[in-house]
């Protein structure tokens, strides 16, 4: 087997976008109300860990918000954060923003000097559609309140 060195990593466009479809289902499932700004929904699934989703800005298309793990235990920088727009038009979620990375790039070198994986974008979509199922059935009481 030859080793391909030097070429750019090129992601598969069509398990992307089956990704963002199915993140966008599960958030639809998770928030009531997803096009209402400045609002925060909770899910509990224990005593020591909750999620907070917070509606961070909606216009007639889209919507972006703020996923993150909240946790007694552990320190904070191992608490996932996510920020990830809705497009409501094409029914798809894209993280936007993870554990303050900036603008995800489609694909980046490898090595680089932040040790971002090549397919980073894709990764980070994957985490949060597993996460969001982990919510959908572990979150014993969902609630929300104006942020």
């Amino acid at each position: 087997m030859t080793r391909e060195i030097g070429r750019k990593y090129v992601p598969k466009v069509a398990n992307m976008h089956k990704v963002c479809e199915v993140n966008y289902g599960r958030l639809l499932r998770l928030l009531p109300d997803c096009d209402t700004q400045d609002l925060q929904y909770q899910f509990e699934v224990n005593a020591s860990l909750l999620y907070t989703i917070k509606i961070i800005e909606c216009s007639r298309y889209t919507s972006t918000l703020e996923m993150s793990q909240k946790s007694h235990m552990g320190y904070d920088f191992l608490r996932p954060v996510v920020q990830v727009r809705l497009y409501h038009d094409a029914k798809m979620a894209e993280v936007i923003s993870a554990q303050n990375i900036g603008s995800l790039q489609p694909s980046y070198q490898y090595p680089n000097m932040k040790m971002y994986q090549k397919n980073e974008k894709e990764m980070v979509n994957i985490f949060l559609a597993e996460w969001l199922q982990f919510c959908l059935t572990q979150s014993n009481q969902l609630y929300s309140s104006e942020a």
